[in-house]
């Protein structure tokens, strides 16, 4: 099987469907243009069926002519694919539900049915120019079987891949694996995974999809998207490059950037501690841990910060110990005095349990030379 596993984005898409996020037409390009930049392969760019001001923003995108694949998602309706081809894509998701409970409920037919239109619209959307992923909503929910008869049919009227989505987030990794090993078994169709975070599994599923053979994934960037939001761009990229080896054409220099414009046209702020793009997930405050990385990085170190253009941070406060005072202190170009070493670190505890937050460089340095001035001024009475 191929290394390498396609990403499709759909931040202008799914994660712009996201409550209380909406992006202006500047955003929305300059988020294309640092996806492609990052070397992201295919984007999902919105649902030209939402209006005018939609098939406007499409329209701007598609032509900045970025080197990647541009996709609209539409329904399996003729006036969705007249919209859609206004919009100029080249490439459609042409969705359909795949359960028995969202045919019923939204569309009010069968699987028969379902089949009958999929060989209807897909043949119709690549005579009208278009390359055609055929999306499966709901897949987690359906009927194996089902899933294998809409594969086989969507292959034989042009589809070119299927998206598996489990829309209302309800897979883990080991169902995902399970489902997905089945559906790649009984079609020789490329398989994409798409992933909801309600049980914050998102990114584990994709991987989980990908091993057992899906070559696409659906991704976000920070993973905005409906309810909990979907996989992690920038999770999904790096696990599957630096746990599993599979290539993704991903600049990761460039995810953290992206992820901070994101957020800014999101009104969001990156949360300290998320995977891979917080500003906090190489410091280290645990004066064990600061101990071990500066004798050898590898000792608490999973993923070299190099990677992303980052580096170590040892962050002073509650839990440092002596050795992260003193190399702190000598970055600022300052010799722990051992003298007043103990002291310092119990005024550290004490100012940051007060003010719930790390100690500056600075700080440091002040609080070192009030002490050891205090223990010289001491000395100096004790003659």
């Amino acid at each position: 099987m191929s290394r390498f596993v396609h990403l499709n984005d759909t931040t202008l898409r799914d994660g712009e469907q996201s409550p209380g996020i909406a992006f202006t037409l500047s955003e929305k390009l300059a988020i294309a243009e640092s996806l492609s930049a990052a070397g992201v392969g295919e984007i999902e760019v919105g649902i030209p069926a939402s209006g005018a001001e939609e098939v406007e923003a499409i329209q701007a995108v598609v032509g900045l002519a970025l080197p990647m694949r541009v996709m609209a998602w539409c329904r399996m309706t003729e006036m969705d694919l007249r919209t859609a081809r206004s919009a100029g894509v080249r490439c459609v998701n042409l969705s359909i539900p795949m359960s028995d409970v969202q045919l019923g409920a939204k569309l009010g037919i069968g699987r028969d049915e379902a089949l009958a239109r999929i060989a209807r619209f897909v043949p119709q959307a690549v005579d009208m120019g278009f390359e055609v992923a055929l999306g499966g909503e709901d897949s987690s929910r359906a009927d194996e079987g089902h899933l294998a008869r809409v594969a086989e049919v969507a292959e034989k009227a042009g589809a070119f891949r299927l998206r598996f989505a489990d829309t209302v987030g309800i897979l883990d990794p080991f169902s995902t694996f399970k489902k997905i090993s089945a559906l790649v078994s009984r079609t020789s169709l490329a398989i994409e995974f798409h992933g909801h975070d309600d049980f914050g599994l998102a990114t584990a599923n994709t991987l989980a999809a990908v091993r057992a053979g899906a070559r696409h994934a659906s991704v976000t960037v920070l993973g905005i998207g409906e309810r909990a939001g979907n996989a992690a761009l920038e999770q999904v990229a790096v696990a599957l490059t630096h746990l599993y080896g599979f290539a993704t054409g991903l600049d990761l220099r460039a995810l953290r950037p992206l992820a901070e414009a994101v957020a800014a046209a999101s009104a969001r702020k990156i949360p300290e501690d998320k995977a891979i793009v917080g500003s906090l997930v190489f410091s280290h405050e645990s004066g064990i841990h600061v101990a071990g990385l500066l004798a050898r990085a590898e000792t608490y170190q999973g993923l070299d910060p190099a990677l992303f253009g980052r580096t170590h941070d040892v962050v002073i406060g509650k839990h440092s110990g002596t050795k992260a005072i003193a190399h702190v202190l000598e970055q600022e170009g300052i010799t722990l005095n051992s003298d007043v070493s103990a002291l310092l670190m119990e005024f550290v505890r004490m100012t940051a349990t007060e003010t719930k937050r790390a100690i500056s460089a600075s700080e440091l340095a002040y609080l070192h030379a009030r002490l050891v001035a205090g223990h010289a001024k001491a000395l100096r009475r004790g003659r």
